[in-house]
């Protein structure tokens, strides 16, 4: 280090040009409330990307792209044998999306590498920022799917496979857009792994606080449940003859709620989607659909949650005689972050002087993926209201800076400055 290099844990970003250029991507696919439609592997998803790369090829950046899209834009360091510190999310978005949700990972892992080269700051390991393709599932499925290839959760054949509602297949798409790549998806090493998100959720901001210090990922089990009873007409039938599928379907929805609560803090409980039939003013529902969404911070702790609502299933089925089918559909374990990593995310807290408490992530991130291949940790700052997945998703440019001063002295925490 030179004498006229500052000493690493003074240096800033530029919240300015982090915003602004948050604020330029967002012009490709905006809405005309203020949000952004730019969903996966479209056009627009290429117009995202080739501005990203752009800029970080004007930083001086190498870039790579595997088979799935994944994007590796790499900062060198003194000994490129290591393998690198990385940092990213992803830049496709719901189709009624907004400005910061996976942007902001991107952007701040991007500006943490204009704060190196302005101050001219040499790192041991190499600083990489990546784009991970379709995390948001809004189009093509599975969720997470770039980042998913790339630790092997399923096949790139699989993701290759995935259609959305016109027909058109992701493997078609990546050759449409440019970014079909060489790369074997997960043969990019990653020495650690950090990702800086908006909370999308309003604990942060309830407790005035300013960084989340994220413990891990919550697991997840999402069932379908169908109740099956017999349609009659409202008028004739008594009470004590019916066979009311949604009366049923209710008395279990209730149960979804209240074992989310005997499960505290971190228990989720969620009927998020009914179907009733035939849905007609004066006829007995004989029929009920409903899912079931439940989450926790162990897989103990979800898979409890999950035993539980079978078994409250059996005895109601036993109790009114319907039949009652309860059919598991998706199943993420839970994702503890590397203490290393965490504990780096924290002391970057307290250097900077930023309030900052614990937390987990009640929804799921790339994060997660890499979780498993290399020690990884997240950063979340707070959203405006808790919402996200929406237009008017907001974050505070003070919180926005916060978040990415944060992942720049935790980087350099981990790549040797």
């Amino acid at each position: 280090m030179s004498l006229a290099t500052p000493p690493v844990t003074t240096l800033r970003i530029n919240g300015e040009r982090l915003w602004q250029s948050l604020m330029t991507l967002a012009q490709i696919g905006a809405t005309p409330k203020g949000g952004v439609a730019r969903l996966a592997l479209t056009d627009l998803d290429r117009q995202g990307r080739d501005l990203v790369v752009s800029w970080a090829r004007e930083l001086g950046m190498s870039v790579t792209v595997d088979r799935i899209g994944n994007i590796f834009m790499r900062r060198a360091g003194r000994n490129n044998a290591l393998p690198p510190v990385m940092t990213g999310s992803h830049i496709d978005t719901q189709p009624t999306g907004g400005k910061f949700d996976g942007n902001y990972g991107v952007l701040a892992g991007l500006e943490v590498v204009r704060t190196l080269n302005d101050h001219g700051i040499e790192t041991e390991a190499p600083i990489e920022v990546v784009v991970w393709t379709n995390e948001e599932g809004s189009r093509f499925v599975p969720v997470m799917m770039g980042s998913g290839v790339f630790a092997q959760a399923f096949t790139l054949e699989h993701a290759y496979a995935a259609t959305d509602t016109q027909g058109r297949t992701v493997r078609q798409e990546l050759e449409a857009i440019g970014y079909l790549g060489d790369e074997e998806p997960g043969r990019h090493p990653i020495g650690s792994y950090f990702e800086a998100h908006i909370e999308q959720g309003p604990v942060l901001e309830d407790a005035g606080i300013t960084i989340g210090v994220v413990q891990g990922v919550l697991g997840q089990r999402w069932f379908d449940c169908v109740v099956h009873g017999m349609e009659a007409h409202a008028g004739p039938t008594p009470m004590e003859l019916r066979k009311d599928a949604l009366q049923v379907a209710t008395h279990l929805m209730q149960e979804v709620v209240a074992i989310a609560h005997r499960h505290a803090p971190h228990g989720r409980g969620t009927v998020g989607m009914v179907h009733v039939h035939p849905n007609s003013r004066n006829v007995i529902p004989g029929r009920v659909m409903f899912s079931i969404d439940f989450r926790n911070h162990t897989d103990a702790s979800v898979e409890a949650m999950a035993q539980e609502i079978r078994e409250q299933a059996r005895a109601l089925s036993l109790r009114t005689g319907l039949k009652i089918d309860l059919d598991l559909v998706v199943s993420f374990t839970a994702q503890q972050f590397h203490p290393e990593c965490v504990q780096a995310v924290r002391d970057a807290a307290i250097t900077l002087g930023l309030s900052h408490m614990p937390v987990v992530s009640g929804a799921g991130h790339d994060a997660v993926y890499a979780a498993k291949l290399a020690p990884t940790a997240m950063i979340f700052i707070p959203c405006k209201d808790g919402i996200s997945h929406n237009e008017i998703e907001d974050a505070l440019p003070e919180h926005i800076s916060a978040g990415a001063n944060v992942l720049l002295q935790a980087m350099l925490s981990r790549s040797g400055a």
